[in-house]
């Protein structure tokens, strides 16, 4: 697994071991940042894994990254990637479910202008992410939520307004902004 493009371009990234995370293939992680084009301000990788999305994101000019996964493992891998390019401080790294770390943003009066959300697939955690993201109302106003999916799986996307669904083999993706 690797650095797609950026400052950290080829770099090398460290991943899970194991059969319990499925990190984002490169050519779904291409389609998702030229999708996006530039990225800049505050981003929120919720579902971390190893933070390959979170540091793609930094890597193109994210200013700063919340990096949350509720395993060990994932959390002390991410540390390690952000240790090996040097970005810890652009960074904050949480051991936390997606529910209790949206809860936790948003008692710091904080949004995001970039939300990766590329949780186990077809569990429902989509949805309910969706719900505390709008519940907590934690998306700027011109912010982008990034969802990568199996591409079997209904995502309730409201109250969001779909920008674009790209389909790669098994996997989905939808950029979603604020709805009216």
């Amino acid at each position: 697994m690797r650095v797609i493009s950026g400052v950290h371009k080829s770099k090398a990234l460290e991943s899970m071991e194991g059969r319990n995370t499925r990190p984002t293939m490169d050519k779904v992680k291409e389609g998702i940042f030229n999708s996006l084009h530039e990225v800049s301000g505050i981003g929120l990788d919720l579902f971390a894994g190893s933070g390959a999305l979170g540091i793609e994101a930094l890597s193109r000019g994210m200013d700063q990254m919340i990096f949350v996964d509720q395993n060990f493992k994932a959390v002390k891998v991410i540390k390690a990637n952000l240790r090996t390019l040097n970005i810890e401080a652009q960074a904050e790294v949480y051991k936390n479910s997606a529910d209790r770390a949206l809860k936790a943003l948003s008692k710091r009066d904080i949004q995001f202008d970039v939300i990766f959300l590329d949780p186990p697939y077809e569990k429902g955690l989509i949805d309910e992410s969706l719900e505390g993201i709008a519940k907590f109302n934690l998306l700027k106003e011109n912010g982008i939520i990034v969802c990568e999916f199996h591409h079997h799986e209904n995502i309730k996307t409201e109250p969001f307004h779909v920008i674009k669904r790209y389909h790669y083999g098994l996997t989905d993706t939808l950029l979603l902004e604020k709805g009216d």
